[in-house]
Parts: structure tokens; sequence; C-alpha cells
């Protein structure tokens, strides 16, 4: 096995006594995981860290071993580490997608969706900038693992018009009309989670509260549900610094 490629460094985990194993996101070739020999080290830590971008060479005798993995850095998000709304968002934006994709399956929309996101965090003066990326990125991660929501056309009347609300349970859009009487059970739908565009922060809150509920119903389950503390944290500090 001999891959070389760019890569998005979603978790670093401490390996033997200088060493780190490292899992990065491909275009080409998905997640990928290999061994980083000194990847603890003072010189090294820096370029480990998830977010940043890499250019690596995975070198492993057969496809069951863990490959060892050298890297050159490429463009370092490290100081966004340094601020506190920034650095939640990239802990939990790189442990979403480190938790739900599995190895070696190529999900190129996720790749380019999750390096605008990164660029948006890193671009944005407020969060407001790049909040509603995420909530799309997260939107699309369920799409692409198979747990996508309808937000085409009403769950009831197969209407597109007028769509309002979302089913907890379906995942599909509810017109107005459809949901009378039974609005309190339901999401807000805001235009730009099916749409995109711009989005004030009511919006941007709605829809993080419908792609969360999907994101732990769904997808962030059992063992893999760890990273959902991470959600938690980012969201009140969301809401805290609109507050």
């Amino acid at each position: 096995m001999h891959l070389s490629a760019e890569a998005i460094v979603l978790a670093v985990r401490a390996h033997g006594e200088h060493g780190a194993v490292v899992r990065a996101l491909t275009r080409s070739d998905g997640v990928q995981p290999g061994y980083v020999r000194g990847g603890r080290s003072r010189q090294m830590r820096p370029v480990l860290q998830p977010a940043n971008a890499i250019a690596g060479e995975w070198r492993a005798r057969t496809g069951e071993q863990l490959a060892a993995l050298t890297i050159e850095p490429l463009h370092s998000r490290a100081a966004l580490h340094g601020e506190p709304l920034s650095a939640a968002a990239l802990a939990w934006v790189t442990a979403l997608t480190a938790a739900a994709l599995p190895e070696a399956q190529p999900y190129p929309r996720l790749y380019d969706a999750l390096g605008g996101v990164l660029d948006a965090i890193e671009a944005a003066p407020a969060a407001r900038g790049w909040a509603s990326a995420l909530a799309r990125y997260e939107l699309l991660l369920l799409a692409e693992l198979g747990f996508g929501l309808d937000l085409d056309s009403c769950v009831v009347t197969g209407l597109a018009d007028d769509l309002a609300f979302v089913s907890p349970r379906s995942g599909g859009a509810v017109s107005r009309g459809a949901a009378h009487g039974y609005e309190e059970r339901l999401f807000a739908l805001p235009v730009f989670l099916g749409e995109g565009g711009p989005a004030d922060w009511p919006d941007i809150l709605a829809g993080l509260a419908i792609t969360g509920h999907f994101l732990a119903r769904d997808l962030l389950t059992d063992r893999r549900a760890e990273p959902l503390v991470a959600r938690e944290r980012l969201v009140a500090m969301l809401k805290r610094a609109v507050a």
C-alpha cells in the first residue's frame, strides 16, 4: 500500500512514547490512518493539529497493517486553536468527520465542503460568517451517509409550497398549512438550510437544532456519540455569544 495525497488532519492520538496515530481525510481515498514517527515531538505537534492541511505519504506492506505516515505541512490553522469559539468549531467539525466516516471510502463532496467550512472559520471575523456553513456541512454529511433530510417537498402533501417546518421523525419538510395545530411538535425550517444563502442568528440556531437532532439520533450513536459533547459546548458558546 502506497498513497500520496493532500489531506485534512481530523484526529491525533498518542501512540507509544514518541509517536502518534493520525487520521486524515483525503479527497479520493477517504479517511486514512497512519503512524507518524516522532509525532509527539515539539516540532511536529503544531503540524499535527486537527484542521491543518498536509501532504501525506502512507506506506504499508499489507492493507491490514497500519501505514507509516510521513507528512509535509501545507497550511496551518494552529493559531485558531487559541481563539475559544474558533477552537470549539474546529474541534467539533473534525471530530464529527473522524467519528462518522468509514475509512478508505471516498467522499469528495465532504472533503471539499469541510475545506470550505475550515476556510470560512479562518476568514470570518465573527461566528455568523461560518456558523451557517457549519450547519450546511452537517446536513451534507447526513445525506452522504444515507440519512439525508427531504427538504424539497412537504412530507404530508407532496407539494413544494410554503415549507416552514421539519418533522423530527421523518426528517421531511412540512408545509405551514399541513403543520397547523402541530407546530410545537416540529422544528422550524430556516430557508438557508435547504437553499443556502445568508442567515440571521435565530435561523442559524434553528438549523443547528435540526441537524443536531438527526446527528444524535441516526449517526453518532453508541460508541460514536462521544463527539456530541464538543457540539453541545460549541452550541452553548454560540448562544452566549449572541445573547
